[in-house]
């Protein structure tokens, strides 16, 4: 039998996780969340309800325990890092962080593992306040691949999307354009990668019984040049889009970057995972969303 814990998993691509770990009759699934969002898994989980930010909550609600896997889906500093490093020392027997493709700054090659190395970044301390999310995510992979007690693999995610996106990013975009409101954008051409929330469940599902660790680029196969999305809008909406390279900054596009921001995925897919290709979904998955905000209308 396999304990798995899954720190975050009651939303989008960590739910898909858990429902995928649940699938096998020889798992059993532990998640552990601050009890804010209901789950509809029954008495096929065990629920912990901690923040884990309270790292002296955190121990006492795993201890004793082991737990063949861990994944963290909510960690966002060093010092939550540090802290897990702690009290996972001896009951962890993997580490899988969910990191971002926010490691990386933006720029016009393709970016690999390397372009960011945490082995080498320079260590400081603190909580998720005292910190941007990039710089919180990668203090974290630094914390976490420096220690020794258990193996970690850290995912880099970019921008996730799917009908369960909380965050609406791709909403906001189908949403402005729709309703006729400007959408800004620095730099329509950027090239930009994207991954779908259930490809990225069963990326974290598989990386959990291999034995990769260190970095790991997780993306669909191929990148899209922002404007190229918005015409996909435009093409089911029947509305064009009005985009300006300043705005209100509500108006401001969640894929508002000012350079290319695309990640090679050969160490993954060298290591055996096939990539969904982000050119067969998405377009799917944008006429999905408009039928469906449509409808609420």
């Amino acid at each position: 039998m396999r304990n798995i814990l899954v720190l975050g998993g009651t939303r989008f691509f960590g739910k898909r996780l858990v429902k995928r770990l649940l699938q096998d009759e020889n798992t059993q699934v532990t998640i552990l969340t601050r009890g804010m969002a209901e789950d509809d898994f029954g008495d096929q989980v065990t629920r912990l309800t901690v923040d884990r930010s309270d790292s002296e909550a955190l121990a006492a609600a795993v201890h004793g325990r082991h737990f063949d896997v861990v994944y963290d889906n909510i960690c966002y500093s060093p010092d939550d890092a540090a802290a897990a490093a702690r009290i996972f020392a001896d009951s962890a027997g993997r580490y899988i962080l969910t990191s971002s493709l926010s490691v990386y700054d933006p720029r016009p090659e393709i970016l690999s593992e390397a372009d960011f190395d945490p082995e080498t970044y320079p260590l400081r301390l603190g909580s998720r306040e005292d910190f941007s999310y990039q710089e919180g995510k990668r203090l974290a992979e630094t914390v976490l691949l420096k220690q020794n007690a258990f193996p970690v693999a850290a995912v880099r995610f970019p921008i996730v999307l799917g009908t369960d996106d909380y965050t609406r990013r791709l909403h906001f975009h189908i949403e402005h354009i729709a309703g006729g409101k400007p959408v800004g954008l620095p730099n329509p051409d950027a090239l930009i990668s994207f991954i779908r929330s259930d490809e990225a469940a069963d990326f974290l599902y598989w990386l959990g019984l291999s034995s990769l660790t260190g970095p790991v680029n997780a993306c669909s196969d191929g990148a899209i040049a922002i404007r190229d999305i918005l015409s996909m809008i435009e093409a089911v909406t029947g509305k064009q889009a009005v985009t300006l390279s300043e705005t209100a900054q509500e108006d401001m596009s969640p894929f508002g970057i000012d350079e290319s921001w695309v990640m090679d995925t050969t160490k993954a897919r060298s290591a055996g995972f096939t990539f969904l290709s982000l050119t067969e979904w998405l377009p799917e998955l944008v006429a999905r969303l408009h039928a469906s905000l449509s409808h609420r209308e």
